[in-house]
């Protein structure tokens, strides 16, 4: 049996991992172990096999935090994600697994242009939440060793059952509106259900480095919009009539142009980046994860 540490105790993902690895008793032993005090310092953790690293503070408002709120994302992002990793690798745990995330890179997104981010694409944040958890993984590349693997994982949006973030936002829209904009657009995106799985790969399989999950499928705001509408027996009228409006406000400066792009614009992994020949993670469709999230 593998036993699993995973830090953070209200973690959405680390959650949504102890409840998917229910499916699978006598293989897997889960603990969780809160760090907002000291006192998970003084346990050791030698009788671990893998820690899932998912505690941190997640994206805020970036235009309106204070210089002390930015230091603390550096405090537990990365300072205390190094500190965990190097008590694991002195209690001599095998694997850690970083929970990062696509922030690392530019992910200003437009939906004047297409954004791709290949192997080839340099991280660069563009803020101290990406940056923080960067910083991280350049820390633990340094405590990787034969005896000690760390697998980073990049994910793009992650949504699923009570997630957060903007697709509860979108499923409000779907909800109440009576037509949306058919702009055309791709989004990279990962279901809850398929990270989790992801996740009990690269443990079972002992990975090591970096990794790019997504849904085998890119999403379009519009078609997304719809599937969630039509889970709740709605009907929205889907047109392309408004995208000249919607195109229009993107030119605006300020918050206009920041809402519509962050809606419409276009960022994805190529698909390359995700493909997992050990085994098949992708086990929900994007139809059926939206049936899984609204039901």
């Amino acid at each position: 049996m593998k036993k699993i540490l995973i830090t953070g105790v209200n973690s959405y993902v680390g959650s949504g991992f102890k409840e998917w690895m229910e499916q699978f008793p006598g293989l897997y032993n889960i603990s969780t172990i809160s760090l907002r005090d000291s006192r998970w310092r003084e346990k050791s953790f030698s009788e671990y096999d893998v820690i899932l690293h998912v505690a941190g503070i997640a994206h805020a408002d970036v235009g309106n935090v204070s210089e002390e709120r930015k230091r603390q994302y550096y405090k537990v992002n990365t300072d205390l994600t190094l500190e965990v990793a190097k008590k694991a690798k002195e209690d001599g745990v095998g694997q850690l697994l970083f929970m990062s995330s696509i922030i690392v890179y530019d992910i200003s997104s437009s939906i004047k242009e297409a954004k791709i981010i290949t192997k080839d694409t340099v991280p660069k944040p563009t803020n101290f939440y990406g940056d923080s958890k960067l910083q991280a993984e350049k820390g633990l590349a340094l405590l990787t060793s034969e005896n000690f693997k760390v697998a980073i994982i990049r994910p793009p949006m992650i949504y699923g059952k009570n997630s957060k973030g903007n697709y509860p936002l979108l499923a409000k829209l779907a909800k109440k509106l009576p037509v949306f904009p058919d702009v055309k657009n791709e989004r990279s995106m990962l279901f809850i259900n398929n990270l989790c799985e992801f996740i009990r790969l690269i443990i079972d399989n002992k990975e090591n480095g970096t990794f790019f999950p997504q849904n085998k499928e890119y999403v379009k705001t519009s078609e997304l919009v719809k599937l969630i509408a039509m889970c709740h027996g709605k009907k929205i009228w889907i047109t392309s009539l408004l995208n000249v409006f919607v195109r229009l406000i993107g030119y605006i400066p300020g918050k206009p142009s920041e809402l519509v792009n962050k809606a419409f614009g276009n960022l994805v992994y190529d698909k390359s980046l995700s493909f997992y020949e050990k085994g098949n993670y992708r086990i929900s469709s994007l139809e059926e994860s939206v049936k899984q999230t609204e039901g």
